[in-house]
């Protein structure tokens, strides 16, 4: 008898008040879309475009008018900056590298160990740091005072993003500022390419968390180069070497390993679903292509900093126009406030994600890529450890197995990379 009016009221309702009951519907149904990954996603591009169409609009206005030709005025500098660029002096960023590089061999083995040691420790704390609280918001509630309570749980990934954006742009903003740069000659509408593909691959990161285990995507983005060598050899003819194709081998092995012995009783529901495979290609895709517009814009002669300035400056604008457009800017300014501990992990997140930025430069710069690759080829191993040990998830003894296969295939990498390049390097000039 006590559901007989749980069943009675709302027929009635609907039969008085059909404007009441269609609306409560209507928030209903939008509710559970927001719930959908790809409805967040496809909203999240919709706000995006309305910062791409009009400035596409308007660079293709100012080239065609040849706006060079007849403007004038602090407008025009501007106008001259964003669409057109200026001419890079050819060989500044050489000799500032050449000069930091060979200033860090100068050094006695001592000095040239600490500042190893001192990198090595960099790059391990800032982002091991940055994976554990990236799964500590992503996967866990706040606000729940007794264990049995649920809390309530932080959903908006884009406002992760653009927390971790904004403090970079202030740390190499300052760091231009600071520090001498190369003469700055790069149209700045092209970071937004960049700046763009950077935050989608960001917000995959973030949101395939909801659906796979942490040490699913570590492995997940360790073995991104086996769709970049499918993507060279079907759509550039690349040709690949012996080891190559035997690492890639081992890694898509090791990955399989992991990912079939996992046990399907100790993980939530949602764990490796397919959701969470497709949000990791949709990073893999947006972060390849980061890298490779990235080094295309390198040709202008501009410093990791200035680049890592530019690409920050779009990611702002982009992020924080599409959080006020569906107004979850601030709803997630509201759940700051409601939750100090969220508060305090969102920006010791964007912190150590802007000093790693910061580190990595330092590192490459100092020691070279296959120095920087070794180091964090270690952190995704101690992250995978740490998430583990953290986080309760269960690793069996065939999954052991093949995470160590896929390091080792890493590290195999690394090894004969650097091997091809030393020999490269002693080959001896041949005579004519």
């Amino acid at each position: 008898m006590s559901s007989f009016p749980q069943r009675v009221c709302p027929a009635l309702l609907s039969l008085l008040l059909p404007s009441v009951v269609a609306a409560q519907e209507e928030s209903t149904l939008l509710a559970g879309w927001r719930d959908v990954w790809l409805f967040r996603f496809l909203v999240n591009v919709l706000g995006y475009s309305t910062i791409i169409i009009p400035g596409y609009l308007l660079i293709r206005y100012f080239k065609r008018t040849n706006y060079l030709d007849t403007g004038s005025g602090f407008f025009y500098m501007i106008v001259k900056s964003c669409v057109f660029g200026n001419e890079a002096k050819t060989g500044l960023l050489d000799n500032v590298s050449v000069n930091s590089r060979n200033e860090g061999d100068s050094g006695s083995p001592l000095r040239q160990a600490l500042r190893l040691i001192f990198c090595a420790a960099g790059l391990q704390a800032s982002y091991l740091t940055w994976g554990v609280l990236q799964e500590r918001v992503m996967t866990r509630s706040y606000g729940a005072s007794a264990p049995d309570e649920e809390g309530e749980r932080f959903k908006d990934s884009q406002f992760l993003v653009f927390m971790n954006r904004i403090l970079a742009l202030t740390v190499s903003g300052l760091w231009c500022f600071l520090f001498k740069q190369p003469h700055h000659g790069t149209p700045m509408y092209k970071y937004s390419f960049a700046s763009l593909s950077n935050i989608m691959s960001s917000w995959c990161q973030y949101e395939a968390l909801k659906y796979i285990s942490f040490p699913t995507q570590v492995l997940a983005k360790a073995s991104k180069v086996i769709p970049v060598m499918l993507m060279g050899k079907l759509v550039s003819q690349k040709s690949y070497e012996y080891w190559e194709y035997l690492t890639a081998m081992l890694i898509s092995v090791g990955v399989s390993m992991f990912l079939l012995s996992s046990p399907a009783d100790k993980h939530p529901p949602r764990v490796t679903t397919f959701s969470g495979v497709v949000i990791l290609g949709g990073y893999i895709v947006f972060d390849s292509f980061t890298s490779n517009w990235q080094d295309n814009l390198f040709k202008y002669k501009m410093s990791s900093v200035q680049m890592m300035f530019g690409v920050n400056l779009f990611s702002c604008l982009f992020t924080v126009f599409s959080l006020l457009e569906q107004g979850a800017f601030f709803d997630s300014v509201a759940f700051m406030a409601r939750h100090s501990e969220f508060a305090f992990h969102a920006v010791l997140l964007s912190v150590c994600s802007a000093c790693g930025q910061l580190f990595i430069f330092y590192t490459i710069n100092q020691f070279g890529a296959a120095v920087f690759t070794i180091i964090m080829t270690l952190r995704q191993a101690f992250a995978i450890l740490l998430s583990c040990f953290l986080y309760g998830h269960s690793v069996t003894m065939l999954g052991g197995i093949g995470v160590a296969v896929v390091f080792l295939a890493l590290f195999l990498r690394v090894y004969a990379r650097s091997r091809k390049k030393s020999g490269r390097r002693q080959a001896p000039p041949q005579k004519v």
